[in-house]
């Protein structure tokens, strides 16, 4: 039986990874489908404390699997398919493996939000993608479509201009979202063109994407704007629904924590995104990882506490 199982692979995950092994609680990790999580598709990471210069997605998940690694994390590459929580030790089954656990820490964290709109699965890795870092590369010299107003959006748009010959970026308002340092760096861009008040209704192509047909959200007016890609960034779905309704979610499915990173069921501890609706970045993140295994060292210990108690008594 494993005293701790992280699941997911992303700055959370493997900070509670590094904060476990320390502790010698010899955690499992389980990484799910994506190795380093969202962070590994970031073209460009500057916020992040402690690197001054630029680092890739990439480069700082691989640090961070190695320094777990060096502590005694064992990692299975793996993608949880369902959970039993209603008792102890806890059930986590994979598409390989079943394995029991005393405490587990969830940093499964989110998905890209799908348009929702024709031709979007129909042409998904065709010319449709959730992934600059990924696909930019194939798209040299071609004019491309960013669809979003945050930070990822602005940070993808300005990655793929070092390949696109134009970028347009569609937002459903007149004002983006991303920080402030962001949006001037945007502006200063001159192969990147606004589309504002708009949203994406559709998307055209065959065997490949040739155009998307937008609507003003103001005036109603729709028109066609001949492109080759589509790079969707409009937000994040949580993965839970591994969890099958055992832990308590908000109403958009983020798992309910309290500041300890505690869930609704004892001996389950959830941190990074999956948790974190509002400030989702690297830092808040770490913080939140390495405070869950904090609380699974605590929980443990109390196990052992009470069972020292039952056979004394």
């Amino acid at each position: 039986m494993e005293k701790v199982i992280v699941i997911g692979s992303g700055p959370a995950g493997f900070t509670a990874a590094i904060y476990a092994a320390r502790a010698e609680l010899k955690p499992l990790l389980i990484a799910g489908q994506q190795l380093g999580g969202q962070v590994a598709v970031s073209s460009e990471i500057e916020n992040y404390p402690g690197f001054p210069e630029v680092i890739t997605g990439r480069e700082l998940y691989e640090a961070m699997q190695k320094q777990a690694e060096r502590f005694g994390t064992r990692i299975e590459f793996d993608e949880v398919t369902e959970v039993d929580l209603s008792q102890q030790p806890f059930k986590v089954k994979t598409w390989g493996d079943e394995f029991e656990t005393q405490t587990l820490i969830v940093t499964t964290g989110t998905s890209p939000r799908k348009l929702g709109v024709p031709g979007e699965e129909e042409l998904r890795g065709r010319g449709v993608s959730y992934c600059a870092t990924c696909d930019g590369y194939f798209f040299k010299g071609k004019d491309l479509v960013v669809v979003g107003g945050g930070d990822a959006a602005v940070e993808e748009a300005m990655y793929l201009t070092r390949f696109a010959k134009k970028v347009y970026l569609i937002h459903r308002r007149d004002r983006l979202r991303a920080e402030t340092y962001l949006q001037a760096r945007l502006f200063k861009n001159q192969q990147i063109e606004l589309v504002w008040d708009s949203v994406v209704v559709g998307i055209a192509g065959q065997d490949g994407v040739t155009g998307v047909r937008t609507r003003n959200v103001k005036t109603d007016e729709e028109s066609e704007l001949s492109v080759d890609g589509v790079f969707v960034y409009i937000g994040d779905t949580p993965n839970t629904a591994f969890l099958g309704g055992q832990i308590e979610l908000d109403e958009r499915g983020y798992i309910v924590t309290d500041r300890l990173t505690h869930t609704s069921v004892d001996g389950v501890l959830a941190a990074g995104d999956v948790q974190e609706p509002h400030l989702r970045q690297i830092a808040t993140a770490v913080g939140s990882g390495a405070r869950a295994a904090v609380e699974a060292e605590r929980f443990i210990a109390d196990l052992e506490d009470r069972a020292y108690g039952e056979w004394k008594g």
